[in-house]
């Protein structure tokens, strides 16, 4: 028997359930996992897991539209968040985000037509001692250039070709991510897995 698109959800959501547990507490985790396996958190999907973890929906939705790295709408394969904090304004985040913009030919809070890059702020990336920062997907880049910004984004394009990215160097971060995130650095490729359908 073929599962829709939805059973397959609720049995994905079931099954992190199980994971990190029924608790108020595995919410930010399972909310991590479904955003890095879709890019975004349906409506449906934050229904279930209220369901799951015997919370108000609105609770779900609450934490959802309050973290600018989990969203309800669709995301590119990159997201990219440039960390908006004085520190950063001062050590030059204004170039750095008209080049983004002139680079992908879209404005901050959009997506490319060919769906590949989202772009957006960040509050604070904790590396304001290295800014300006900027994090794409769970990698974090640090006092980037607005040249560095060519090198980035052509990694990140060389991923659809499917050639493998270069060692992690080049302006890389070396404290790790934000707290929001939950892994440790390294750990993740530069691209999001594709996996089926978006919920």
């Amino acid at each position: 028997m073929l599962l829709t698109e939805r059973e397959r959800l609720r049995e994905e959501l079931v099954s992190l359930a199980e994971q990190y547990g029924h608790e108020r507490t595995a919410l930010m985790a399972i909310l991590q996992e479904v955003q890095r396996r879709y890019a975004r958190i349906s409506e449906y999907a934050m229904q279930v897991i209220a369901d799951l973890l015997d919370i108000h929906p609105v609770e779900v939705y609450s934490v959802v539209s309050f973290y600018s790295f989990l969203g309800e709408g669709q995301q590119g394969q990159f997201v990219i968040r440039l960390c908006r904090t004085i520190s950063c304004d001062m050590a030059g985040k204004s170039q750095l985000a008209r080049q983004l913009e002139n680079d992908l030919g879209i404005r901050f809070g959009q997506t490319t037509a060919d769906g590949k890059f989202s772009l957006g702020w960040a509050n604070c990336l904790g590396m304001c001692d290295q800014g300006p920062a900027m994090l794409v997907n769970d990698r974090i880049f640090t006092r980037i250039t607005p040249e560095k910004v060519h090198g980035i984004l052509e990694q990140c394009r060389r991923t659809f070709a499917g050639q493998p990215l270069p060692p992690q160097g080049d302006g890389a971060g070396s404290r790790g991510r934000p707290a929001e995130q939950g892994r440790e650095r390294g750990t993740a490729p530069l691209g999001r897995a594709a996996e089926g359908d978006s919920p």
